[in-house]
């Protein structure tokens, strides 16, 4: 049976603005993708002329180096305590009932809807009460902070999804709770452990306004090296780094969803 002409201008209509939305959010890399590619020391759009050049000095330039380096120290840290926090509380939350569970849930998760700066101010001020001005724990305990309610969530959402029955099954067999928290349960956890991992990483390595008030020359992370590169030059060294940053970020996004299926982990559809 034919659909009416209504119903068809309806679904052709919400195609072609997903389509816009789509093509509005691409737009901007595809315009620093083809700047990145410009032989000129200037930036300019379309590029009359294409070169390597910048990529390569992205590769060579060693506050980017040094920045990378701290950066993936900071991001293994901050991510690795996340998870295990994160996970501790999303098992409290999901397990038990108590008076301030909520008011714990907030708190957990306000560093949602409160700005970074705000959260990179505060713990500059907390570490120059305590001598401890910019080092990497305080970096690094920033950065937990940041990214622990996106562990919470993912590892939250794949305790709703475990069927309790597997837990119940392995207590009866005479597993006793730590020896079923062991071979049952963190197992079926696992692509929801390794997804809020990736996130925490990946959103940690990516961290800007928070670590520019904790991060100092020698800590400093390759944001924050990217944001004084560009107060002191004006070339596409910064735009050939960022295709960089989105390819291996969509590599990685897309390896996970691959192997650990992230619309089940994010509840984004049901588990089968």
């Amino acid at each position: 049976m034919r659909r009416p002409l209504s119903h068809r201008l309806i679904t052709w209509s919400s195609r072609l603005f997903v389509a816009l939305v789509v093509a509005f959010i691409i737009l901007p890399a595809f315009v620093v993708t083809l700047s990145a590619f410009n032989d000129k020391a200037i930036l300019t759009f379309p590029p009359t002329s294409y070169s390597l050049r910048w990529f390569y000095r992205a590769f060579s330039y060693k506050d980017f180096a040094l920045g990378f380096q701290n950066g993936l120290i900071i991001t293994a840290f901050a991510s690795t305590i996340a998870l295990v926090i994160g996970t501790g509380f999303a098992f409290a939350l999901d397990r038990y009932t108590f008076r301030a569970k909520r008011t714990l849930e907030g708190i957990l998760v306000s560093p949602l809807v409160i700005p970074h700066f705000t959260i990179g101010l505060g713990f500059l001020i907390l570490a120059a009460q305590i001598q401890a001005n910019r080092t990497f724990a305080v970096v690094i305990l920033t950065h937990v902070v940041l990214v622990l309610p996106f562990v919470m969530r993912s590892v939250y959402v794949s305790l709703r999804n475990l069927d309790s029955r597997l837990e119940l099954a392995a207590a009866s067999l005479g597993a006793r709770p730590g020896r079923a928290l062991v071979t049952v349960t963190l197992p079926l956890l696992l692509p929801g452990l390794v997804s809020g991992w990736l996130f925490a990483a990946i959103l940690s390595f990516n961290e800007f306004t928070a670590s520019l008030f904790v991060t100092a020359q020698a800590t400093q992370t390759l944001p924050v090296a990217m944001y004084n590169y560009v107060r002191e030059y004006a070339d596409p060294t910064l735009a050939a780094l960022s295709v960089v940053y989105i390819l291996v970020t969509a590599t990685l996004l897309t390896l996970a969803n691959a192997f650990l299926g992230l619309g089940k982990v994010l509840n984004v559809e049901h588990a089968r």
